[in-house]
């Protein structure tokens, strides 16, 4: 897990499906200028560095990343993609976390049965094991959505990766992929602190409408995709400064 600063609010950073804690990298100076207190960005269950679950659950990873922070001072959660949903599962006060808000970046929050089905194949396969540490960054950067964004040398790609002799891995668990949709109507009606449902203006994984549809306050980061918070860590950070989350 990495962490910096001391005091309060903790800030927990929740990496997206097929990442690891390290992409919040590009945020570590702007933390120490711009976040008063302490900030912690773990691996979630079978990423990084993290042990894997025999079953992947959004409360299942809530409970597993509960257990890295553990109780303490009041904690605002700033989650991408999958990790915005962990975020939103522990705002629902059912975990040892004292959450104070929650923001939910570049969350998918409709699924076709066609993107359903993917994940699920994708969780039935073995880890596939590449001749060249080449070949497996560049897999490692296509799977997390990070392709163009960062380099294969980047210190956040050799956080994704595994050797073995010669041979070269994901460190992600495929079977991560089997956590399948959430039910965002029902994690949003239970979460029980402020939450704010952020998007990069280009990010393909869903719109202003259905964001909007979820009844809670919305932004839009102009000019950005998926990866937001990677793209433009400067224009990201600003989410943590809505006073709608007080």
């Amino acid at each position: 897990m990495h962490e910096g600063g001391s005091g309060e609010p903790v800030l927990l950073l929740l990496h997206g499906l097929g990442a690891a804690g390290d992409v919040w990298n590009g945020w570590r100076p702007l933390l120490a200028r711009r976040w008063p207190g302490r900030w912690l960005a773990p691996d979630l269950p079978g990423h990084g560095g993290s042990e894997p679950l025999s079953e992947y659950t959004f409360d299942n990873l809530a409970e597993a990343v509960a257990g890295v922070v553990g109780p303490g001072a009041p904690t605002v959660v700033l989650g991408h993609s999958l990790g915005g949903v962990v975020g939103l599962a522990l705002g629902s006060g059912r975990f040892a976390v004292p959450v104070r808000a929650v923001i939910g970046l570049g969350i998918k929050v409709v699924w076709a049965d066609e993107d359903l089905e993917r994940a699920r194949a994708a969780s039935r396969r073995s880890p596939a094991w590449f001749g060249s540490r080449e070949e497996a960054a560049a897999r490692y950067l296509r799977v997390s959505g990070l392709a163009g964004l960062l380099s294969a040398d980047d210190p956040a790609v050799a956080a994704g990766l595994r050797a073995r002799g010669r041979e070269w891995r994901l460190a992600m668990d495929p079977g991560a992929f089997a956590v399948g949709a959430p039910d965002m109507a029902q994690l949003v009606a239970r979460c029980q602190v402020p939450v704010i449902l952020a998007r990069g203006e280009n990010d393909p994984m869903n719109t202003d409408d259905q964001l909007a549809r979820l009844d809670v306050p919305t932004v839009t980061l102009p000019g950005l995709g998926h990866n937001a918070h990677v793209e433009s860590p400067e224009l990201s950070i600003a989410l943590l400064g809505d006073p709608r989350l007080r």
